[in-house]
């Protein structure tokens, strides 16, 4: 199949990718832009590993105050140098950080810095409610791991659906922006303020 300029103009615009990436991407998916978009997403993702043992010692504060001043985030988002931290896309991405964080509320940046004993108690929990509900012996582990997940992806940061894209995670949103900035990137830490609490 013929892949023409209009196409590639198009992966481009939805994608930030480069055109000789994007070009590649249509021929290997048939011309299909879902599948190409899906293609140059897995790439990013492989890009965006082996930039992860790279150094952030830059980047810049994201802040998001809720209308009506009750509400407010401050992310902090590094990356490798400066220049990036000014690009318009990465000031963008803090925001929307702050933003997701003002509007999902999680507890931790990442699954490792919970608490172990708060896990080992939902644990418990989890395996409590199973033996109540009748569930076999046997399955009761897989059970508990199922809504161990399930509990990370409600609480930890990165593993959240991400407010404004539920079809993609926070860490998927980050290593999409780390494939498109070509530096890598991390999420530091953030505090939520909520007036009273």
């Amino acid at each position: 199949m013929a892949i023409t300029a209009e196409s590639v103009k198009q992966l481009r615009e939805r994608s930030g990718a480069g055109m000789m990436d994007c070009k590649k991407a249509l021929v290997e998916a048939d011309g299909d832009i879902d599948k190409a978009i899906k293609i140059l997403r897995e790439k990013g993702i492989s890009k965006a590993a082996k930039k992860a043992s790279r150094e952030t010692r830059e980047g810049l504060i994201g802040s998001y105050v809720h209308p009506g001043d009750k509400l407010a985030v401050l992310v902090e988002l590094a990356c490798e140098t400066d220049f990036v931290a000014r690009t318009d896309e990465y000031k963008e991405l803090a925001k929307n950080m702050a933003m997701h964080i003002a509007a999902a509320n999680p507890l931790v940046v990442r699954r490792e810095e919970l608490d172990s004993d708060q896990i080992e108690k939902e644990r418990e929990i989890y395996r409590t409610q199973a033996l109540n509900e009748g569930k076999p012996e046997k399955i009761i582990d897989k059970i508990v791991d199922g809504k161990l997940e399930k509990y990370y992806s409600e609480v930890c940061l990165t593993e959240q659906a991400y407010v404004k894209d539920p079809d993609k995670t926070i860490a998927t949103l980050l290593n999409d922006t780390i494939a498109k900035l070509g530096e890598n990137m991390t999420i530091r830490r953030f505090v939520r303020f909520r007036l009273g609490e």
